[in-house]
């Protein structure tokens, strides 16, 4: 059976440009090219992207790079009623933002890793969860 992995933010933006961790998150993706993997994102998540990088450096520049990103991964549009109420939980119980509880609730969902580097946003779910997270940092 493959690994089934959820991209945080964190992890495509440390591919993108080149942050420590990339390596790890390139692994990931060039499993999914080879099929002992699955890579999905949430929309939300990859809307994190693209606002981030149109503040730095405009939507053309956004744009290119969420498209270049999504053609390595599936990604999720919408929620579906368990990923909502999951989220809504682990918002409730957390304190993280709502593009990651999402992030988290997929995984958790879909019994997937997540794929990430903020530690200071999921550490103290990784203890009391049963959740995979995959570090990539």
């Amino acid at each position: 059976m493959s690994d089934l992995y959820i991209l945080d933010a964190c992890a495509l933006i440390a591919l993108i440009k080149k942050e420590a961790g990339w390596e790890t998150v390139l692994d990931v993706l060039s499993e999914a090219i080879t099929g002992t993997a699955a890579v999905f994102m949430h929309e939300l998540n990859l809307l994190e992207i693209y606002y981030g990088f149109y503040k730095e450096r405009g939507k053309e520049y956004a744009e290119e790079k969420v498209t270049e990103a999504s053609s390595f991964f599936v990604t999720i549009n919408g929620l579906t009623k368990a990923v909502f109420a999951e989220a809504g939980r682990l918002k409730a119980a957390y304190k993280i933002s709502l593009a990651d509880s999402v992030a988290l609730a997929q995984a958790s969902i879909q019994n997937g890793i997540l794929l990430t580097a903020d530690h200071h946003e999921f550490d103290a779910v990784e203890q009391a969860e049963d959740i995979k997270f995959l570090w990539i940092r």
